[in-house]
């Protein structure tokens, strides 16, 4: 498995393109020469993955979308702060040490850029140009990806599924991990990657 920290998304992006498709193949580009991947994204990342999906077709057998954003319906900046402050109230305290070191290592300035270009990309139209199995993964209290909003992304004719974990909000890879895997591991087995 390898894991790419992308500007924006871990890492400062001073001056640096943060639009999901620019960093989509820089995620192609971390893959190297591997035939078939499946790639995971979590919250605003899952944009930059589906996009990677779309631009190497042959070469992506599956994504993993966790907690996707943004739905149209909460693309302005208030009505995402709503979604996310009934979110926050669900999460637990005990990740807020490990996020403070990643926001301030990121900066606010580049998150709230990575942010913004994400919110204006329409998720579920790049990803109607995908092949592959997609799993959307959400948590029980995750009201930023509702689940109607995981559900209209996934297309259960071609294989796609939505799984609600039966507890966490939105910040599932961290604190409810050992729910996460499973599903993620599953999705793996089925793509042959």
């Amino acid at each position: 498995m390898r894991v790419a920290a992308l500007p924006g998304y871990g890492r400062p992006a001073a001056g640096q393109d943060l639009r999901p498709r620019a960093l989509a193949e820089r995620v192609l580009a971390c893959s190297g020469d591997a035939a078939r991947v499946v790639l995971a994204g979590h919250s605003a990342s899952c944009q930059v993955v589906a996009h990677a999906a779309a631009l190497a077709p042959g070469r992506v057998r599956g994504l993993v979308l966790v907690g996707p954003t943004t739905d149209p319906r909460a693309a302005s900046w208030p009505r995402l702060a709503g979604r996310w402050l009934r979110t926050a109230a669900h999460e637990t305290p005990r990740q807020a040490p490990a996020l403070a070191r990643q926001y301030h290592r990121t900066t606010l300035r580049t998150m709230a850029r990575a942010m913004d270009a994400a919110r204006h990309d329409r998720i579920d139209r790049t990803l109607t140009g995908v092949d592959g199995r997609l799993l959307v993964v959400r948590g029980r209290h995750d009201r930023i990806c509702r689940a109607d909003w995981g559900g209209s992304l996934v297309d259960p004719a071609a294989g796609g599924r939505l799984v609600t974990l039966p507890a966490g909000g939105h910040m599932v890879p961290h604190t409810h991990g050992g729910l996460v895997a499973p599903v993620v591991d599953a999705l793996v087995g089925e793509a042959g990657a």
